[in-house]
């Protein structure tokens, strides 16, 4: 069996503390995202991310890597800074525990910035997103060719959304993240959005939508300011924003407009596609008075414009790798989801050689390497 480079191409980082403070416009100085020392009724410590007076988010499953295999009744929110793992802030620490774990490069996203897409406040969100962008950059100043950035993109105001767009490929990040589900007058249909295609399609810049970063008041949608409204029931069916988006995007035409373009699926797993891919075919072929008159310039269906133009990142679901062919080997990039509760590290080749176990090692590599490398510009060799 040849030898190969794991890459990660769903990793995160933990904002430091004075992430925001330090780098915020002045205007907004007053209003910058701060991390606070509270206590819970029963005394525990814990930090949380405030703003406006309101808690937005706090520490514990963002940074608890590996507690899965010890007491996964322990993963909590409940965290204080001390405790997170230097190498989600320290990038030198980060490639030591990538290596830890078997891997060589990571793509690597927020965690605390997956909560600010649900803020009301949309003008303080770009710049939330400016701080991070800038941030993510220096840190993988420290190693660019193991370390990729991807940017937060705010597209309320799609014209902003994209001359954002345009200065974080100057930067050298090599994707960027739009909300899961968007304003909910301006679905990924509405013509509003054109300028973001052709803009993300010109620049060569995968669009990025991950589990968690609906825009604030979509209906039905459980993932709010306020994390005590998240139930079991609304954690487990998360990939329905996911489906809507990119459904919406396919009967609007984007992928017909735009052939180049690439956008993504991150952290709602994969073993839900097939059904929907079947679906939206069925609807396309049979049921075509649900589609606004839309047909294919190129005679193509739904399912093939998933294969052309979209892709999906996953961590351990053994279910899609089963059903990869349905799927398609080339749309699957595998991540460790680097250190969140939920992340495979440090047992990742582990995870690998059980979710791919009879699984033909060209397939697996693609999955596990390959792809990243060719989606975000890796060169591991």
């Amino acid at each position: 069996m040849e030898a190969y480079k794991l890459i990660s191409a769903d990793s995160h980082i933990v904002e430091p503390p004075d992430m925001y403070s330090s780098r915020i416009e002045p205007k907004f100085r007053d209003r910058a995202p701060r991390m606070e020392r509270r206590k819970t009724d029963a005394g525990r410590e814990y930090d949380a991310w405030v703003i406006d007076g309101m808690q937005v988010g706090t520490l514990g499953a963002v940074m608890q890597a590996g507690q899965r295999f010890e007491d996964p009744s322990a993963i909590d929110f409940l965290g204080v800074w001390e405790d997170v793992r230097k190498g989600a802030y320290d990038a030198s620490k980060m490639l030591a525990e990538n290596e830890e774990d078997g891997i060589w490069g990571s793509c690597l996203q927020p965690s605390q910035g997956l909560f600010w897409y649900r803020l009301p406040d949309s003008a303080l969100l770009s710049e939330i997103c400016r701080i991070y962008n800038d941030w993510i950059f220096d840190f993988c100043k420290a190693n660019p060719e193991r370390l990729k950035g991807i940017a937060m993109l705010n597209v309320d105001d799609v014209e902003v959304g994209c001359q954002e767009l345009e200065r974080i490929k100057k930067l050298g990040l090599v994707g960027a993240f739009i909300p899961v589900s968007p304003l909910a007058e301006y679905p990924y249909r509405h013509p509003v959005y054109e300028r973001l295609w052709w803009t993300a399609q010109d620049l060569d810049i995968p669009l990025l939508l991950h589990i968690g970063t609906p825009r604030g008041g979509i209906p039905g949608c459980e993932f709010t300011m306020n994390l005590g409204e998240l139930t079991g029931a609304g954690r487990s069916t998360t990939d329905y924003w996911v489906r809507y988006s990119l459904g919406a995007m396919v009967f609007a035409g984007v992928f017909d407009r735009y052939p180049r373009l690439k956008v993504g699926s991150v952290e709602h797993e994969t073993a839900w596609i097939p059904h929907w891919l079947k679906q939206m075919d069925f609807t396309y072929l049979e049921r075509p008075v649900f589609t606004k008159g839309w047909k294919s310039r190129e005679g193509m269906l739904p399912s093939d414009y998933w294969r052309r133009n979209m892709f999906v990142e996953f961590m351990e679901d053994d279910l899609g790798v089963e059903l990869r062919e349905h799927i398609g080997v080339d749309n699957m990039l595998w991540g460790s989801d680097y250190p969140h509760a939920e992340s495979t590290w440090p047992k990742s080749k582990e995870f690998l050689d059980r979710i791919f176990k009879g699984c033909p090692e060209d397939a697996r590599r693609k999955i596990t390497a390959d792809n990243a490398a060719k989606m975000f510009g890796f060169r591991p060799n």
